[in-house]
């Protein structure tokens, strides 16, 4: 046989060979491929924002580089392009706080018209919300009618209406809470749709410290009776997952009278919770500070096991809670979290210093409002 010729069949037997080989390698990768790839979730929060929407101190009447919802937006920004499932909640006490905050609430709104902070968070795209108590400080007329303008559910399952001693029909005054279909990409590329359940709580005690406005008209029920009476509701419905958004803080089982703002806790306890998003007490959780409390772990950021984040106050942090999920026996499963409160600043030589730039919407879309506090002499204080 010519030489020629057999080096031309041996190098297609050698092609062919290959191919058949990388087809095989094909198929086993195929057969061995997990047929359920986890899915990363990333859980954002804001809470206790009480009107900064800027990095602005109105006593100083000067920018600061510490807190502001400005910049907590760009720190969102980053952290949505960083991951590829991304929800974006509020814990509350939103309405009343600052300057800008009084300033928007001096009259009623207009038929049809959008709080300015509601029109900030509508474009931030939030997926849901709660109450804080502050929210309540300029009557329910007005919370009422602040939340009709938003774009994404706002939920509280423990504020009921009072119809008086002997009342045989028990009715939430809000949507107690809501469940989110959330389209979600596995580590594989794959689709699939995860039924979120969210619920939120406020501190009982909103009832007494906002006595004017609600006296009569609502009443307050234990955080952790709620959560019982709901949470078994909302698996029912199918969700897969529960996030619970706690207006309320978190101190050892020993502090947890009825009216206490810190329920947290006691709510890690109630099974079927997931994670839990909270605020109120202005603090950063996990933090040194709840070092050494029963339950808690600091590192991986957990409460009796649940993964659990406070994120400061005034959009002085952002609340990160990271989930894996894994589908086991049918069902959506936790299998790793961990949850972290990120600050839109760093100490830099003994002195603050804000690591994102305010974000140049948010900016835009207050301006006038800010223009109109500033140019006026009305203050929180003052009223005027």
């Amino acid at each position: 046989m010519d030489g020629r010729k057999m080096l031309r069949r041996a190098a297609v037997c050698i092609l062919l060979a290959a191919v058949f080989s990388r087809g095989k390698e094909a198929e086993a990768a195929f057969l061995f491929q997990p047929k359920q790839a986890p899915v990363d979730l990333r859980l954002l929060e804001t809470t206790d924002l009480h009107g900064y929407m800027l990095n602005y101190d109105y006593a100083a009447r000067s920018e600061v580089e510490t807190y502001g919802l400005a910049l907590t937006a760009s720190l969102i920004s980053q952290e949505r392009k960083m991951a590829k499932n991304t929800l974006l909640f509020d814990d509350g006490d939103l309405l009343e706080g600052n300057d800008m905050a009084a300033y928007a609430a001096r009259r009623p709104l207009k038929k049809g018209e959008v709080h300015p902070f509601i029109k900030v968070m509508n474009h931030l795209q939030y997926d849901a919300a709660t109450m804080g108590n502050h929210d309540f400080h300029y009557g329910l007329d007005f919370l009422v009618q602040t939340i009709r303008g938003a774009q994404f559910p706002f939920v509280n399952a423990n504020i009921y209406y009072n119809f008086g001693k002997n009342d045989m029909d028990e009715q939430n005054f809000f949507k107690p809470y809501v469940i989110l279909d959330k389209k979600v990409e596995d580590r594989l590329g794959r689709h699939h749709h995860l039924k979120i359940g969210v619920i939120g709580f406020v501190t009982p005690s909103v009832i007494e410290w906002e006595k004017p406005g609600l006296q009569g008209r609502v009443k307050a029920k234990d955080i952790m009776q709620t959560a019982a009476h709901f949470i078994p509701k909302m698996k029912q419905e199918g969700a897969d997952l529960i996030i619970a958004l706690a207006h309320c803080g978190v101190d050892p089982p020993a502090k947890q009278p009825f009216y206490t703002g810190d329920a947290v806790y006691l709510l890690s306890q109630v099974k079927g919770i997931d994670a839990i998003l909270f605020g109120h007490q202005h603090r950063v959780f996990p933090s040194e500070v709840f070092a050494g409390v029963p339950g808690v772990d600091i590192r991986k950021g957990t409460i009796n096991g649940v993964p659990a984040v406070m994120p400061g106050r005034w959009g002085s942090h952002l609340g990160v809670v990271d989930l894996t999920l894994e589908k086991k026996g049918g069902s959506w499963v936790v299998s790793r979290a961990k949850s972290e409160a990120k600050p839109v600043y760093a100490i830099l030589s003994q002195q603050a210093k804000s690591v994102v730039r305010p974000d140049p919407d948010i900016v835009k879309m207050v301006a006038e409002l800010q223009r109109n506090v500033l140019g006026s002499r009305f203050t929180l204080f003052s009223g005027e």
